[in-house]
């Protein structure tokens, strides 16, 4: 069975407005670098008959921001993930960077400790919008990043964000296309979100904070994909594009429900059932890592797996067999209510059914939540 590895690194230099993710300002020289890396190690022990029958296709170091962590700890959690779990012959590893972390050195140190992937956070090649995102970079200093990244790293994505108020569709499609224009064979274009809890979701309590009018969000996004489908970059998922043979292969096994192991303070994992949480305190996390302590565990019925199968199911291009996931979870996924509703929606021309196979057609894309909801 396949699965996957995602490591959380949980500080940052600056933790930004929009951002929902467990993170913890911090300077680079306050980390205790080995510490942490002797904490993940000590859990990847205790979770070790997780990976029993289990090949491993991908190893994600997120965050927060993993480019700050020293490559040579981050590489000897990566290399005791090899020798605890079967790999694969092509794992894919991946880095999160911020341009504020990652130059040509960096990124060279991180290949020689076997990444073969990063994905850098952009996210504005505009300085009003990048101060307004809460960026500690500039837009030079993206481009440097991704430049010093390309010249060494074997395969490069970058973050961008549209959706911001009073930019045009102009404007995204643009930035898009120059990030595409400097050799990227993989982006990420995402709307932005207004999340509770984050300091943007504070201000938007308060009608504090500028939105973007929703009709130019939604041109936004046709118009960056006319933009990169034009550079010859699919878009196989609905905030993903890449060139042929160049997708996120961490990230599709999360779209289509395969099993994911979560190491480091705040991860989630998903394996034999259940779905589980570690501490979210950094403290707290490298006290009980060596018993595996957690945050919380919640075994998980296969309806609720089906409903999910079907969210992150419909975000790709290709969509996903239905009967399969059924199969796969062993229960009946046609029910009346769920088969009516299908034939609705695809009278509606909301969705394709081709046997068990759902999709949603590219002009339906924008309502992919909805379609989504309606069948669970």
């Amino acid at each position: 069975m396949r699965a996957s590895v995602y490591v959380h690194f949980p500080w940052c230099l600056a933790k930004c407005p929009y951002c929902d993710f467990v993170s913890y300002a911090e300077e680079r020289d306050n980390i205790d670098h080995a510490g942490y890396a002797d904490a993940v190690l000590a859990e990847l022990a205790a979770r070790a008959a997780l990976f029993e029958d289990r090949e491993i296709a991908s190893v994600f170091f997120g965050g927060g921001t993993p480019s700050l962590w020293e490559p040579r700890e981050l590489g000897r959690v990566l290399a005791g993930i090899r020798a605890t779990a079967r790999t694969a012959a092509d794992v894919e590893v991946t880095v999160e960077c911020n341009p504020t972390s990652l130059d040509r050195d960096r990124a060279q140190a991180l290949v020689d400790v076997g990444v073969g992937r990063v994905s850098i956070g952009t996210q504005s090649l505009r300085t009003d919008q990048l101060t307004y995102l809460g960026r500690l970079h500039d837009p030079a200093g993206a481009r440097r990043a991704i430049e010093g990244a390309l010249a060494c790293v074997p395969r490069v994505s970058t973050d961008l964000i549209f959706g911001l108020p009073d930019q045009s569709p102009e404007d995204a499609r643009d930035q898009a296309a120059a990030l595409a224009d400097l050799g990227l064979a993989h982006l990420s274009c995402y709307q932005l979100t207004i999340e509770p809890g984050t300091r943007f979701g504070e201000l938007a309590k308060r009608g504090r904070l500028p939105l973007a009018d929703d009709g130019a969000v939604a041109e936004s996004f046709l118009a960056i994909d006319e933009a990169l489908g034009a550079r010859g970059l699919t878009h196989y998922e609905i905030s993903n594009y890449a060139r042929p043979g160049e997708e996120a292969r961490h990230n599709l096994g999360y779209w289509r429900g395969e099993e994911y192991v979560g190491l480091g303070c705040a991860a989630y994992g998903y394996s034999r059932g259940a779905r589980y949480r570690n501490p979210i305190l950094p403290q707290k996390y490298v006290q009980g890592a060596a018993a595996a302590t957690e945050e919380s565990r919640e075994p998980l019925a296969p309806l609720a797996l089906l409903r999910e199968r079907i969210m992150l199911g419909l975000r790709l291009a290709t969509g996903f067999d239905l009967d399969d996931a059924g199969r796969d979870l062993g229960i009946a996924p046609w029910t009346g209510e769920r088969t009516k509703t299908a034939a609705q929606l695809e009278a509606r021309g909301r969705l394709v059914r081709e046997g068990g196979r759902l999709r949603i057609p590219p002009g339906a894309w924008l309502f992919t939540d909805d379609t989504a909801a309606r069948l669970f």
